[in-house]
């Protein structure tokens, strides 16, 4: 949908103002009704071209169900070259097919990461930077996650959610920085304000009930009271309190990174792990390509998007809702010396 220029000030106004109030209120404004009522709003941003990725490669983790399917092929319709990260090669292979019926003439390729292993990770780091042969990797999302219901620990010994959501992104995105950075090397030199690379992390509006607990990242302090729940939550709060330290780290490279939520959506996850929830809201939840819209036009739009942000429903939203989950400065810094330690970050 064309973004329609030339509104009045005063329905500009007015078409925020409901935004806003969606946004804060969060039902009806994370389900599928807020997402349609959004996309009649003169405030609504114009879609990407339809083949604004021509040319261009993306990698989505987590890509052979839910949102990371829904990404995915979102890019491929794009015109992307998609790499499908995923931990079961068997499953992605058979995603790549389906894909490929949807969207013929897709260029997908199945690439094999355990993104909780750090030690996969940079395996897989160094195999898809050779797949790529000097090669630009234009858009990376971070979508693989999990909920495990018990306290569960990765090959390396951290916190499983810590571990998917967090060190293991942040790494492979660190380690293909090359390749990162290229894609700002390839720009148009004509262009005004030429794209670089876009880094998405794919969060949880879940995380606006958490703080950041720099004191217990991993849920040691506690294991016997583990909560699968807000082990995730937490982990989608430490994603967006890592923002600003990303952006300053990878702005050499002009690699910008965001963070977005998808509201409520019908996913696999969704159904597994919290299924008391799926069955109160399965009505209005969104599909799962309603949930991941704003990854894909992230990736895909222009010019592009300020680095750093959340964003929800291709709008900036606020980090923290309430007083007591807004962290520090101090809080922030300390989470990132955690990240840098055991990601083992130079």
């Amino acid at each position: 949908m064309a973004h329609r220029t030339g509104q009045a000030p005063l329905a500009t106004t007015l078409a925020r103002g409901l935004d806003t109030v969606l946004d804060r209120t969060i039902a009806p404004g994370y389900t599928k009704l807020g997402l349609g009522l959004r996309r009649r709003l003169p405030t609504w941003p114009a879609d990407p071209a339809p083949d604004a990725l021509r040319g261009r490669i993306a990698a989505v983790t987590g890509a052979t169900s839910g949102l990371g399917l829904a990404t995915a092929e979102g890019l491929a319709r794009l015109g992307a070259s998609v790499r499908l990260v995923v931990r079961n090669v068997e499953k992605g292979e058979q995603v790549r097919a389906e894909l490929l019926e949807r969207v013929p003439g897709a260029d997908l390729v199945v690439d094999r990461c355990d993104v909780g292993d750090l030690d996969d990770v940079r395996r897989a780091a160094a195999a898809i930077d050779a797949a790529l042969d000097g090669r630009t990797l234009d858009v990376l999302v971070h979508n693989a996650g999990v909920m495990p219901p018990e306290r569960t620990l990765s090959p390396q010994g951290h916190e499983l959610s810590m571990a998917v959501h967090v060190l293991g992104p942040v790494l492979l995105t660190d380690l293909l920085r090359d390749r990162l950075a290229a894609s700002s090397d390839a720009a148009d030199p004509d262009d005004p304000a030429p794209s670089g690379a876009r880094v998405v992390f794919v969060t949880s509006g879940g995380m606006y009930a958490q703080a950041l607990r720099v004191d217990d990242l991993e849920y040691d302090a506690a294991p016997a009271n583990y909560s699968g729940t807000t082990a995730y939550a937490r982990s989608k709060r430490a994603q967006v309190e890592l923002l600003p330290s990303l952006t300053a780290r990878w702005a050499p490279e002009h690699v910008s990174v965001a963070a977005m939520h998808p509201g409520w959506a019908d996913t696999p996850g969704v159904v597994d792990s919290l299924p008391g929830f799926h069955k109160l809201t399965g009505p209005v939840l969104r599909d799962a390509a309603g949930g991941a819209d704003t990854a894909v036009w992230l990736g895909a739009v222009e010019p592009a998007p300020p680095s750093g942000a959340l964003w929800h429903d291709r709008r900036v939203r606020p980090t923290s809702l309430l007083r007591r989950t807004r962290p520090s400065a101090a809080d922030r810094r300390a989470l990132w010396d955690w990240v840098q330690e055991n990601a083992g970050l130079d």
